[in-house]
């Protein structure tokens, strides 16, 4: 007789049992049967199909959101990025369009006398500066309001590309020289106008923690395309006798060809910002009604006498802004007139010292971008004023000491003048609500071009006054002393705009 060992309780059939993960206990109600164990009609089923960030963060067990997260920090990478090739790309239009290469060919003696062309070269951007400065902030405010800065920054920026490639029809003769001026100051117009909007894009590529460092990069972007863009054309077209192509510099082909290329760089580092960054779009409560194009003077009007009620430190920066900047704009529009006049610099040496230049300018700015974060632009600007000024008297002092003063002491000035344009322009950008932004660095423009006579009339007058081209390197150091002594009083730290 088998006796029975002493056992538990004997487990029901439906006992609840540990299932593998997936699986349910088919007595939970829910789950496909009742209480009883008999099939209940399903719920929620199919089950809602996975987002691709639920999916990926299922795949490897952690929250969806920090996939998010770290997906929006990519993106924003891949904006800042684009942003900053627009600026690599204006630098077919600001290096080698109106500093070193079109401009220069424009003003010799294939056009007319010396002193004539520069004179009317000059008057043709007064023009252009007067637009400038009338249009600007209109057409930065119209962009806010119509939620269209995007477009209108390609819009502007494909003028100029249309405007440069232009100038391939330009022919070194005086019947030729009008359609270069008319060029050229259209193309300035132009530039300035896609300038305000791509200004006005900061804050959307940006936090206020990293301002800094993305303004920095941007302009650091555009010194660094100015090297490459100014390599390319200096070796395949400008120095050899017989360029890329067969290119030669009969009837100035070498200089026409190049503007061609100068085009086709900037329309293609533009496409990326148009295609990553999104259109801005004022959250409604920050919108304002549009209105017509010359009641935008009288709304202009409005916003700048209660800026001056309201926050008359902005104002103040922005005349000092203004001032220095004029200063800054000098110390590239000369260096190469400098150079060659009093330091004997051949024209491929000039283009040889902008392309080091560039990178020490470069470097500069987006290595200075950190510090602007971490101390704030007011340091960085006024630390930047005061190596200008030191480097500047150098380089007149020791005007005799022959090429090694200029790469010196004239490498010394590039190395500041990054820095300080770009922590201007973050200096602004921080004081700036949303939705006036296009305004607000319109505005910017129009301050710069309304005294951008100050560095062209000191460097004139220095040097009629004392009779030596050297002399006008004093009269640029005094444009940017005198930005320095009126941003002293600013404030460092101010309250946004309303």
């Amino acid at each position: 007789m088998i006796v029975a060992a002493s056992v538990g309780p004997i487990t029901p059939m439906f006992a609840r049992h540990h299932y593998p993960v997936g699986m349910t206990d088919p007595r939970d109600p829910g789950a496909g049967f009742d209480a009883n164990g008999n099939a209940a009609a399903p719920r929620n089923f199919p089950p809602a199909p996975l987002t691709n960030t639920d999916a990926a963060a299922a795949t490897v067990g952690i929250d969806s959101a920090q996939v998010a997260a770290v997906a929006a920090q990519s993106a924003r990478k891949g904006r800042i990025l684009a942003w900053g090739l627009w600026d690599w790309g204006s630098a077919a239009f600001n290096a080698v369009i109106t500093t070193f290469v079109f401009t220069v060919y424009l003003t010799s003696e294939s056009f007319g006398p010396s002193g004539t062309v520069e004179a009317q070269l000059g008057w043709a951007l007064a023009i252009a500066g007067l637009l400038i400065a009338l249009l600007a902030p209109i057409t930065g405010q119209r962009s806010d309001a119509s939620g269209r800065r995007k477009f209108w920054l390609a819009v502007n920026t494909y003028v100029v590309v249309a405007l440069s490639a232009c100038m391939f029809f330009v022919e070194p003769s005086p019947a030729f020289l009008m359609l270069g001026l008319v060029l050229v100051a259209a193309g300035n117009v132009f530039f300035e106008f896609a300038g305000v909007n791509y200004n006005a894009m900061l804050a959307q590529v940006s936090t206020p923690r990293s301002i800094g460092r993305v303004s920095g990069f941007g302009w650091g972007m555009g010194y660094l395309g100015g090297i490459v863009l100014l390599l390319i054309v200096y070796f395949g077209f400008i120095s050899p006798e017989v360029g890329l192509f067969g290119v030669t510099n009969e009837n100035g082909m070498d200089v026409r060809v190049t503007m061609l290329v100068a085009a086709a760089w900037f329309g293609l580092f533009a496409l990326p910002v148009l295609f990553a960054v999104p259109e801005y779009r004022a959250p409604a409560a920050l919108r304002r009604e549009k209105v017509g194009f010359f009641a935008s003077y009288a709304r202009l009007g409005r916003d700048i006498a209660k800026l001056w009620k309201e926050s008359r430190q902005t104002v103040w920066f922005l005349l000092a802004s203004a001032v220095f900047r004029d200063g800054l704009a000098g110390v590239f529009t000369f260096g190469g007139v400098l150079a060659a006049s009093v330091f004997g610099f051949s024209p491929g040496e000039v283009i040889i010292f902008a392309i080091a230049a560039n990178v020490v300018a470069g470097i500069s700015t987006i290595a200075v971008g950190a510090l602007d974060d971490k101390l704030g632009a007011k340091p960085v600007i006024v630390t930047a004023l005061i190596g200008l000024i030191v480097s500047g008297t150098f380089v007149f002092v020791l005007h005799d000491g022959g090429q090694i003063v200029f790469w010196t002491a004239g490498l010394a000035l590039c190395l500041f003048v990054g820095p300080a344009q770009s922590a201007s322009r973050t200096f602004l950008a921080r004081l700036i609500p949303p939705g006036r932004e296009g305004e607000v660095f319109g505005l910017y423009a129009t301050t710069g071009r309304a005294v951008s006579f100050l560095a062209p009339t000191m460097f004139a007058l220095f040097v009629t006054w004392f009779g030596e081209p050297y002399y006008g390197i004093l009269g640029i150091v005094l444009v940017i002393a005198l930005g320095l002594a009126l941003l002293i009083p600013v404030k460092a730290t101010q309250e946004q705009l309303r």
